[in-house]
């Protein structure tokens, strides 16, 4: 073994009262640095603030640079492990003030608005994804410049020639449970070398929180892998599925008896800020809602049961149930889940048409 893997593996916990703490947070993309703390915190009001150079990631000025990290969620780090944790932060002015790219000062003022509390919104995210060979950007395991055979034995494929990339897909959802991340599942999807995972049931801002931090662990495995991680919606033009985020939802009101008749409300005032929403579900989301490959047009709303060609979702389950959930398939893969959860939580609680 090497003296960089011994370093790698090395458990602080059984060499230091100290521990490494990994702040990251979302906007532009994922970003992280480190630093040391005394010893172990559970509690993100225990971390201190910290600053990173914001005119480096197209933030801040460079003659104004300065911006401030808050925490706000604390994981376990699945990669030094021990007492030493990963940290979700949203980003401030030295003011104050957040930033535009802090999506999640918005969102939380969603979910604590008391209607909101009162319906204590749930969500399950299915978080689609693409592999990429890293020095030419075509999907893990296709021929440079070539294609594999037609879809169709990929999805929920077992094979060498079927699931490309189940070793970095199976670390990461190990990590996730160690992380203490609600990760409900995965699945291999539709296009050969893209995959799905879900998150969820969240409740409130922790879905997005939980979404974030999700990805980063996927991006650190991916790195370690040597393979790209592509969050696009459509990363292979032509007769080939896109990536989504699907968003599944549901409140107190839907959760109990009557709930079917809250769910199409809450569809129909969804289906009048359609444009909207598409406006603030990601970007490029254009090339991937096209009418084909189990999606509606970008232009055109609609719900059904059971129908994964429709914008809305309805599940049999939940349509014999009279109450349930259901799934807003809208969202491309790239979306910020603080967006899509609190815009879908707004909409469907808090606007009155």
């Amino acid at each position: 073994m090497s003296l960089l893997s011994d370093l790698i593996n090395l458990n602080l916990s059984e060499t230091t009262e100290k521990i490494i703490v990994e702040i990251g947070g979302s906007g532009l993309d994922l970003r992280s640095k480190a630093r040391t703390l005394p010893g172990p915190v559970t509690d993100p009001a225990q971390l201190p603030k910290w600053n990173y150079d914001g005119s480096s990631t197209g933030q801040a000025p460079g003659e104004d640079s300065e911006v401030i990290i808050y925490p706000q969620a604390i994981f376990k780090d699945p990669f030094r492990r021990g007492n030493n944790i990963l940290v979700m932060c949203d980003v401030y002015t030295p003011a104050g003030e957040p930033i535009p790219t802090n999506k999640r000062f918005d969102a939380a003022k969603v979910f604590s608005h008391h209607d909101v509390v009162a319906e204590e919104p749930w969500y399950g995210i299915e978080q689609e994804y693409t592999l990429l060979q890293k020095d030419v950007k075509w999907p893990l395991g296709w021929p440079v410049g070539g294609y594999l055979g037609p879809q169709g034995p990929y999805y929920c494929g077992v094979g060498a020639d079927k699931a490309l990339g189940r070793d970095i897909v199976d670390s990461h959802y190990k990590a996730c449970l160690y992380a203490g991340i609600n990760i409900s599942g995965i699945n291999g999807e539709v296009m050969p070398g893209q995959w799905e995972f879900q998150v969820g049931p969240a409740v409130g801002i922790s879905a997005g929180d939980q979404l974030w931090v999700a990805r980063y662990i996927l991006e650190r495995i991916t790195e370690i892998a040597g393979v790209v991680l592509s969050f696009d919606p459509k990363p292979i033009q032509g007769d080939w599925n896109g990536a989504g985020a699907h968003t599944n939802y549901s409140t107190n009101s839907i959760r109990n008896d009557g709930g079917f008749e809250v769910i199409k409300k809450a569809i129909e005032k969804l289906g009048l800020r359609h444009k909207e929403h598409i406006a603030a579900y990601g970007e490029g989301n254009e090339r991937r809602l096209t009418g084909r490959h189990e999606t509606a047009d970008i232009n055109t709303f609609c719900w059904g049961v059971a129908n994964r060609g429709a914008s809305i979702r309805v599940g049999r389950d939940t349509e014999k149930a009279g109450k349930g959930y259901f799934e807003d398939r809208r969202p491309a893969s790239n979306m910020d889940p603080y967006v899509v959860t609190s815009m879908i939580a707004e909409t469907t609680i808090l606007w009155k048409p």
